[in-house]
């Protein structure tokens, strides 16, 4: 499973022109799925994002997690994350699992992270496999690739 996390003042993503879900300050997360990614990597990665310490104190250092700003989440599936470019001009998705494999994963990875959190923080999400529009204001730039 890999990630890439970005603090926001504000996301959104739209599909067909309609927003399906949008956030204030928090993490914008795209989220991708290898073939080899299970329960294990789901629940360390939930972890890893909900205690990931990317928000200032109140010394402006980065040492306060979405939990404890009380900020807001947006999940996007993203199998691009998983595209080779190292050969040629045309990226190679070998590594991003199929469709029947990342669909039940990326709604598990949601399904647990909101049984974990949704009484903490706001959880908003894109639609798998769907053609989205994803706006976003970047806060920082903060901007983390993450990896398990």
């Amino acid at each position: 499973m890999k990630t890439v996390i970005q603090r926001v003042k504000s996301a959104n993503v739209k599909i067909n022109n309609s927003i399906v879900g949008s956030i204030n300050e928090g993490m914008l997360v795209l989220i991708g799925i290898t073939h080899t990614d299970t329960i294990n990597e789901i629940n360390w990665m939930c972890n890893k994002i909900s205690n990931l310490r990317i928000f200032d104190d109140e010394n402006g250092v980065m040492n306060k997690s979405i939990l404890d700003i009380k900020g807001e989440v947006l999940f996007i599936s993203n199998f691009t994350l998983y595209g080779n470019a190292k050969k040629g001009f045309r990226p190679n998705y070998t590594y991003a699992a199929d469709v029947n494999i990342a669909k039940p994963l990326y709604d598990q990875f949601i399904n647990t992270f909101k049984e974990k959190y949704k009484s903490q923080i706001k959880i908003a999400e894109g639609v798998f496999g769907e053609m989205m529009e994803v706006s976003l204001i970047n806060d920082g730039p903060v901007t983390l690739i993450v990896e398990k």
